[in-house]
């Protein structure tokens, strides 16, 4: 069966939604699976937090040292999901290495990742770091406006 998605947003798709569930096959021994999930994170939101990351990573030290964005990504995943309740997963890693076991940004809805951007923002702005504005412009990492 092919995947379908549909973005509720008005009653037409949730007529069109309705009748898409009406029309598929019942099985017992192999049921179909409907997943209504909230949307995942935009494009904006994914090239602000990359922009945020990347001006944190010019302008702070973490533990004395530069970091690079992918670093400082990973410092502000982890840090939310403690701040958040979600706490965190720190195990040996494959080499004798620490690991934090994170949640993944990709995964993240838009709530989430919404409240991931606003920790970030609070750390950066509380560590004076000078943050851009950026606005996606169709490029991975957005453009300072």
């Amino acid at each position: 069966m092919e995947k379908q998605t549909f973005f509720l947003r008005n009653e037409q798709i949730r007529r069109n939604l309705i009748d898409a569930i009406n029309k598929l096959p019942l099985n017992d021994h192999h049921p179909l699976t409907v997943r209504i999930t909230d949307f995942d994170r935009s494009l904006l939101q994914n090239s602000m937090f990359h922009a945020l990351c990347g001006d944190v990573a010019k302008q702070s030290l973490w533990m004395e040292k530069p970091r690079n964005l992918v670093q400082w990504k990973t410092l502000f995943v982890s840090g939310h999901a403690v701040a958040t309740g979600l706490g965190a997963d720190v195990v040996p890693g494959l080499e004798g290495e620490f690991c934090n076991i994170r949640e993944s940004t990709a995964k993240m809805g838009i709530k989430r990742m919404t409240s991931l951007i606003e920790y970030s923002q609070a750390w950066a702005v509380g560590n004076g770091v000078k943050l851009r504005e950026v606005r996606y412009s169709n490029d991975y990492f957005g453009r300072a406006a």
